[in-house]
């Protein structure tokens, strides 16, 4: 069986994540937040590290939450949702707050918690192939945990047309929006993120780190406020998974038809 999640890491310090479930869309669900959570978190205490790139295997970067896991754990208690929401806060957290500089390297469509990985980059490149969407109230749901970055990303004007519509958008539309920093042609992509690397690679490693935490100290909350709202978030999801609407819709997705609510 292939490994979820590849990490390799080359002479520069330059190291490579790549989520490997092509088959599935690069989805992910329990083993795979904890892999991706503890392979950053080593990432992090590697001192040879000096740039991450997240991307995704085959024709995908992510299509966020595997539907499969997800309408599973609806027949969990509310408890056992919340601790397991947590995981996925806590790989979000761990993301955005990785000491070393990241780079999403778009490859292609990007959906739900797939853009929550996106936004939690410091840097993301997207090939003219990619599409992105948060498509989680069709499903019943809403997209609790991965909010905090992706507003923080494309702002409160541009989340409300996405959170509540759900609509698909492209690459330069994400661009404009600013999700994504740069689109190039598919066949550029890899070309783009090793230049951007490269500019990386020129910055002291103690000096990126530092603007890391200066940009976060002039837009984010500060430990307490983000550990209240990781669980507020989670708890919110929770809420959704085993409610009545949001096993409809997981319940919809699965079986290929049109949620009770839908007038489509």
């Amino acid at each position: 069986m292939a490994d979820s999640v590849l990490l390799q890491t080359d002479s520069r310090g330059v190291a490579t994540l790549t989520i490997n479930r092509p088959e599935k869309h690069n989805a992910f669900d329990d083993a795979i937040i904890a892999e991706l959570t503890q392979k950053l978190i080593q990432l992090n205490n590697d001192k040879k590290v000096r740039v991450v790139i997240l991307t995704g295997a085959g024709k995908s970067f992510s299509a966020g939450a595997d539907i499969s896991w997800m309408r599973s754990m609806a027949g969990y208690s509310e408890a056992e949702n919340i601790e397991d929401a947590l995981k996925l806060a806590e790989l979000m957290d761990v993301l955005n707050t990785l000491r070393k500089p990241s780079i999403a390297r778009v490859n292609g469509p990007a959906f739900g918690g797939g853009v929550g990985l996106v936004a939690c980059c410091d840097v993301a490149i997207a090939s003219e192939a990619a599409r992105f969407a948060l498509t989680e109230v069709r499903l019943g749901l809403v997209p609790a945990v991965i909010s905090p970055y992706v507003i923080a990303a494309i702002g409160i004007r541009q989340a409300r047309r996405c959170f509540l519509t759900a609509d698909a958008i492209g690459a330069l539309e994400a661009r404009h929006a600013g999700l994504v920093h740069a689109v190039v042609p598919h066949e550029k992509l890899d070309d783009a993120v090793a230049d951007e690397a490269e500019l990386l690679l020129k910055g002291s490693p103690a000096a990126l780190a530092a603007c890391k935490e200066l940009i976060a100290g002039q837009s984010a909350a500060g430990v307490s406020a983000r550990r209240a709202l990781k669980l507020k978030t989670a708890q919110l999801i929770a809420q959704l998974r085993v409610s009545e609407e949001g096993q409809e819709g997981l319940s919809a997705f699965l079986e290929k038809r049109p949620p009770k609510w839908s007038k489509n």
